[in-house]
């Protein structure tokens, strides 16, 4: 086997979609910053004691670990940054009130999420902490719609769901870990069958509601479905007029999955995917996390999305690239400030290098530096 080839949904990203991944971070960074969110660069590796805190049994196994040789310690390389960003929330700059943080970089999945999913994502994201209320998930939920009309997308759509649905009913029914678990899994892939056999052994009311919830998918017709059908509990009371709030001000279409327990084990309270159709993974995840920070001493309430910078930008339409200009080698001070002047304009110079006349620029170029009645000017080639 040839000692260059890449390990499997690892890739090398090439100059034209390296450009348009670079360019897409930058004006999302930017509007996450008008928002007044701080940037923050968390490290590739962790100790696994504080990487993994919080995050599940799933996180564990996506997880690459290795041992420091400095310490002995078992280290893993980030498999999601939000942990991080809670950490540094919680731990380091421990801020009383709203803190506002994003952050970009590259994770490391053990396997891939999908058949068409990169084993290295590039994640970017944003996260508000301090606050536990309907109003910072609005600020989240519209930040990712801008986020996405930004890229230009095709056809994209939002998945939400609320998980402390599923929790009041399971409560209510008194269901222990065990079957919880299972539970959980039976709907996550909709198994009806399955879920008829795991709950004979509870009450009338709390076993129909279980049964309903594979059935409550589909606009926002489903919350007033959910309110006539669902027990009255308080907490599901909350949840459904919380989705209320939230998928009325979106201007994106919106699908509504009581079933849906994506992040379950992590997630406290609305989740959401945005999807494109183009792909068959989701392009943006998100929710409310209030739990994460428990780990590291402050248990702050928390709201955020992560989106996946790679399939954003493959997907996003390509900005028209702006030619280049050939400029000759000289040892001529007047060329010098020329080039220096049109580089510090955001023009791409590219130099001549001696040898290479026959080959140079590789086409990037359609306009030329030269010299015309004593001044350098730039003309089309």
């Amino acid at each position: 086997m040839r000692n260059w080839v890449l390990p499997e949904y690892i890739e090398d990203i090439l100059p034209p979609e390296a450009r348009r991944i670079e360019s897409l971070r930058a004006q999302l960074l930017e509007l996450f910053r008008v928002h007044g969110f701080e940037l923050v660069m968390p490290p590739l590796l962790e100790y696994t004691e504080s990487l993994l805190t919080g995050t599940g049994h799933d996180m564990d196994l996506r997880t690459f670990k290795l041992v420091d040789q400095l310490s002995g310690r078992t280290m893993g390389i980030r498999a999601d940054i939000t942990p991080q960003v809670a950490r540094i929330d919680a731990h380091l700059l421990n801020r009383e009130g709203v803190t506002r943080l994003c952050y970009c970089g590259s994770v490391l999945h053990t396997l891939p999420a999908g058949l068409t999913s990169t084993r290295e994502p590039l994640q970017i994201g944003a996260e508000i902490y301090g606050h536990g209320g309907i109003e910072s998930d609005l600020e989240i939920q519209g930040l990712l719609e801008q986020a996405l009309k930004l890229c230009k997308l095709p056809d994209v759509r939002l998945d939400i769901g609320h998980v402390a649905v599923f929790r009041a009913l399971a409560k209510r029914g008194k269901v222990g870990g065990e079957l919880e678990a299972d539970l959980f899994a039976a709907l996550q892939s909709k198994d009806v069958a399955a879920l008829q056999t795991l709950t004979r052994g509870l009450d009338k009311t709390t076993r129909g509601a279980i049964l309903l919830l594979p059935e409550l998918y589909g606009g926002r017709e489903v919350i007033a479905r959910a309110r006539r059908a669902l027990p009255k509990h308080a907490e599901i009371g909350r949840a459904l007029a919380d989705l209320e709030r939230l998928t009325a001000m979106q201007d994106l279409p919106v699908s509504i999955d009581l079933a849906d327990l994506r992040g379950y084990h992590y997630h406290s309270g609305v989740a959401f995917a945005a999807y494109c159709t183009r792909l068959p993974n989701a392009i943006a995840l998100g929710g409310r996390y209030d739990g994460v920070g428990k780990a590291f001493g402050r248990a702050r309430p928390a709201t955020g999305f992560t989106l996946y910078l790679l399939e954003l930008a493959r997907l996003a339409q390509p900005e028209a690239a702006r030619a280049g200009i050939r400029a000759p080698r000289a040892q001529d001070p007047a060329l010098a400030a020329a080039i220096a002047r049109l580089r510090g304009a955001g023009e791409m110079v590219i130099q001549d290098l001696p040898g290479h006349e026959n080959t140079r620029d590789a086409g990037r170029c359609a306009r030329e530096l030269v010299k015309l009645k004593g001044k350098w000017q730039v003309r089309k080639i």
